[in-house]
């Protein structure tokens, strides 16, 4: 009896390529949900503080440390100008000031007043309702198992080289739209992933 040859656990390189691909758009759509989702969340969350999402989150940003607007917008993952935005209306509503910062004379740091501060303290009981129903309904290992696949998730992301680098090395476009995370082709949507993913 000649012996039978098992099959290949290792799917082919084309095979592997795809499925590759396929994880990144399935990544992609799902954050872009996400953020919808804790974007929506935070809204219902910061209102009864007097506070939008957008506020909370720089606010929150700086509620152990000062910080340049740079260094939160890195902290953000968002731009400079945005968070400028916020943070000179956070300081005309004296929510916020600004001080000055040793390390670099124009770059002034931000930081929360106590008016800010007890703005931020009103969604502290909103905010653990919250996140008790969330663990009830994955489970608290879950919980702490999805914060840190996502955090690596990013810290990955940062160490990735931009992405026209990453499509110079891998060579020409895919006319059936590849470079679109949603994998649709279209080159509005993949400018806007916020409009297929209905963030």
């Amino acid at each position: 009896m000649e012996p039978t040859l098992e099959p290949s656990l290792e799917p082919s390189s084309a095979g592997s390529a795809r499925a590759r691909q396929d994880l990144l758009s399935r990544t992609a759509l799902g954050v872009f949900r996400l953020n919808g989702q804790f974007l929506s969340l935070s809204e219902e969350l910061a209102r009864p503080a007097g506070l939008t999402a957008a506020w909370w989150q720089v606010l929150g940003a700086v509620l152990r440390e000062p910080l340049p607007v740079a260094g939160i917008a890195r902290s953000m993952g968002i731009t400079r100008q945005s968070v400028q935005r916020i943070a000179d209306l956070l300081v005309a509503k004296g929510l916020a000031e600004y001080a000055p910062n040793p390390a670099h004379r124009r770059a002034k740091l931000l930081r929360p007043t106590e008016e800010g501060r007890a703005a931020v303290d009103r969604i502290g009981p909103g905010h653990s309702a919250m996140a008790a129903r969330l663990a009830a309904e994955l489970g608290d290992a879950a919980f702490a198992e999805t914060v840190g696949v996502l955090e690596r998730l990013a810290a990955a992301l940062d160490t990735l080289p931009a992405a026209h680098d990453a499509a110079d090395a891998a060579g020409p476009a895919d006319p059936a739209g590849q470079g679109d995370p949603a994998g649709s082709g279209d080159p509005a949507e993949a400018a806007d992933p916020t409009r297929r993913a209905g963030v």
